[in-house]
């Protein structure tokens, strides 16, 4: 159905679309064609700005009346921050529009049908698989109020983030880390566990690439977050807020001094193992958190895969094997007896970084 051209236009799009850090709303790219080249791409850079259509709309040269509009998503309906897409598309005389996939939001009414009702063609499923992906993030968040989790991690061949010691500078290469500091920039937020903090004292901001600092948020029940912490905003230096989560019959004598070293302290019902990790994702989707990168470390990364709580995984894998079993593991959870019920990665890319690899791919259970 779809011509190597087509096909070729809309993988632009969703190169345009990754472009953008526009949340709470969704990635969308979109790419304008007219006898047979691309002739403006566009994208939605930023909440409240101009959206993907519009975007290539006003990239291009002159008039775009006849020509054919690739976008990743369904055009927008209705009135939000901007107007509706759908308005723009008819307004300027498009004759066709080839879309990605379809909105996910179920409250959106059919920019489909009423692009159609203009005398618009419109063809729908084009890389969809792709076009699902890029907004996964935004479907979870719109659907359920939580964020999409990642677990992140750089581990050995043996599936180890430390040695016995806590030994883990460092695992990967200077490319992989280069890399996974690329990842924090494309997330709202980055999570870790107080333990994290306390061994490698991380500042959890973007370096190496260009990019913006995520919110920080430290899971820490009893408050034992130093406030010398490079996590927190007086000492990492960065302007993007660090949240603790912590139980509330915690030692609050220390409350006053985390808050002047730059903390917002929240406080939600402990659990087994620390904090309960459900509700501090409801507190981060209120607050708009739509992908949030969790960077454990063991004992956090196997309570979100106990809970049933992470989407997806981008793990760096070195060449390098510890062979120690009191070396840290990847996830320190509850786990499974038996390998069918084993969370298994579908969906997967696997592509070398230096001399690391990165694997990725979404979360799925047998049950």
């Amino acid at each position: 159905m779809w011509s190597d051209f087509e096909r070729e236009v809309m993988a632009q799009a969703i190169a345009e679309a990754k472009r953008g850090r526009p949340s709470p709303n969704p990635r969308v790219g979109a790419a304008l064609v007219r006898d047979g080249e691309i002739i403006a791409l566009g994208h939605h850079a930023r909440a409240g700005e101009a959206h993907a259509e519009v975007d290539a709309i006003r990239n291009a040269a002159g008039s775009v009346e006849g020509a054919t509009l690739y976008v990743t998503l369904e055009p927008c309906n209705h009135h939000g921050r901007t107007g509706p897409c759908t308005e723009a598309i008819l307004e300027t005389g498009i004759g066709r529009v080839v879309i990605g996939c379809r909105d996910p939001a179920p409250h959106v009414p059919g920019g489909i049908e009423r692009l159609k009702n203009g005398g618009v063609q419109v063809d729908v499923g084009l890389l969809e698989q792709e076009c699902t992906a890029l907004v996964a993030d935004f479907a979870k968040h719109i659907k359920t109020g939580l964020p999409h989790v990642t677990l992140k991690a750089a581990v050995t061949l043996d599936g180890k983030i430390a040695t016995r010691t806590g030994d883990s500078k460092w695992i990967t290469g200077e490319a992989a880390r280069t890399e996974a500091h690329r990842l924090r920039d494309e997330c709202d937020a980055i999570l870790v566990g107080v333990g994290t903090v306390l061994a490698d004292d991380p500042a959890l901001t973007v370096r190496h690439v260009s990019g913006q600092d995520p919110l920080r948020v430290v899971l820490d029940a009893d408050l034992r977050t130093p406030t010398s912490a490079a996590v927190l905003g007086s000492s990492g230096g960065s302007e993007a807020g660090a949240i603790i989560f912590h139980a509330p019959d915690a030692d609050l004598t220390r409350s006053e001094a985390l808050r002047g070293a730059g903390a917002e302290l929240i406080a939600v019902p402990r659990h087994a193992r620390g904090v309960d990790v459900a509700s501090v994702l409801r507190v981060l989707g209120q607050r708009d958190v739509v992908r949030l990168l969790v960077e454990g470390g063991a004992q956090v990364h196997g309570t979100f895969l106990d809970l049933g709580l992470a989407d997806r995984a981008a793990i760096f894998i070195a060449p390098r094997v510890l062979g120690d079993a009191n070396a840290i593991s990847f996830a320190a959870g509850s786990g499974v007896e038996s390998i069918e019920r084993a969370w298994r990665l579908v969906r997967t890319e696997v592509r070398s970084v230096g001399s690391d690899w990165l694997v990725t791919g979404d979360f799925e259970r047998t049950q």
